[in-house]
């Protein structure tokens, strides 16, 4: 589908998810402003767009953001995404939720823009219910070591719908679910690519507690059709976006062995504070209001993964 010369604003677009979500814009034709201050992301994970359509503005939308020219999309996706980031950044990651939000909604409200947030499924916190649905309301710990990261994208929720009901900025609200790809960073601290990094290198795989937590994991070309088929939509409330093949953490890291060959073996370590449980989401709403779902089984994107990325980039052992 062709983007008409239409125009998207990306903020965190040099992240592992943004990267990716700019390039799928410019192959539908749109031409992309990446926002990104370099903090999580890199510009090794745009370096090979060479695009007259693509330009990069080393940009903290925690400040005032002012785009000149006319913009059709706003997809806010900047904000620290792992545990290691966002305890390393907890401050930052509150002020990208609050003012970040604050000041790519202003975008959207004065360019007229269809805007996207990406949430996350981590705002149901360790959920009583399972799998998550949009309508429920979590069971989070505010002042957990995860809590700046939760909270700032549950408060960044609630100033996306204060700006649709009051300001009548056209919004939309998405709940990622764990997703994985190439330009994962591999010492993020994330469950995929430290297991890769570790059988890459014939190191133990460390799962956390007895490893039944269960985690649902998205290819990171599903999630991003699944963003742009939300923002091209004209759905306001959220909608979970995510793979419902629901996963023990034990099996995730026998599963990656097999794939990668490895003779590594799995060793457990104590579970961090508030570690979710539980983690799949119900995608009932995204298959009904915008056709979507997941097409990459686990085993084909964890080789799709190990095929586009570089040992060097999987095992952290590129600067």
């Amino acid at each position: 589908m062709s983007g008409g010369n239409k125009t998207s604003v990306v903020s965190g677009g040099a992240g592992f998810l943004g990267s990716h979500l700019c390039e799928e814009l410019l192959e539908r034709g749109h031409r992309v402003i990446c926002l990104d201050n370099l903090d999580t992301g890199s510009l090794r994970n745009i370096a090979h767009i060479e695009s007259d359509d693509f330009e990069f503005r080393n940009q903290d939308v925690t400040e005032e953001v002012w785009i000149d020219e006319p913009v059709d999309f706003v997809y806010h996706l900047a904000s620290p995404a792992s545990p290691i980031d966002y305890q390393r950044l907890p401050l930052h990651t509150l002020k990208v939720g609050a003012q970040g939000t604050w000041h790519m909604l202003g975008v959207a409200k004065f360019k007229r823009a269809r805007f996207l947030l990406a949430s996350t499924s981590e705002v149901y916190g360790d959920p009583q219910i399972h799998p998550q649905t949009e309508d429920y309301w979590g069971h989070v710990n505010p002042i957990g070591p995860r809590g700046v990261y939760d909270e700032a994208k549950r408060y960044a929720e609630a100033l996306t719908m204060a700006y649709h009901r009051q300001q009548g900025v056209d919004t939309s609200i998405v709940r990622i679910f764990n997703t994985y790809g190439p330009r994962m960073r591999a010492n993020d601290g994330r469950a995929i690519p430290t297991f890769l990094r570790q059988a890459l290198l014939e190191q133990p795989l460390t799962v956390f507690g007895d490893g039944s937590q269960t985690r649902s994991f998205c290819f990171v070309d599903d999630l991003v059709r699944g963003l742009i088929a939300l923002a091209e939509s004209g759905e306001h409330l959220p909608v979970n976006i995510g793979n419902p093949d629901e996963y023990t953490l034990q099996q995730l890291a026998e599963t990656v062995i097999e794939v990668t060959g490895s003779g590594s073996e799995v060793v457990h370590e104590p579970l961090p504070t508030d570690d979710p449980q539980v983690r799949q989401p119900d995608i009932s709403r995204a298959k009904e209001i915008l056709g979507w779902e997941p097409k990459t089984e686990l085993k084909d994107g964890l080789k799709k993964t190990i095929e586009l990325s570089g040992e060097g980039d999987l095992t952290g052992e590129t600067a």
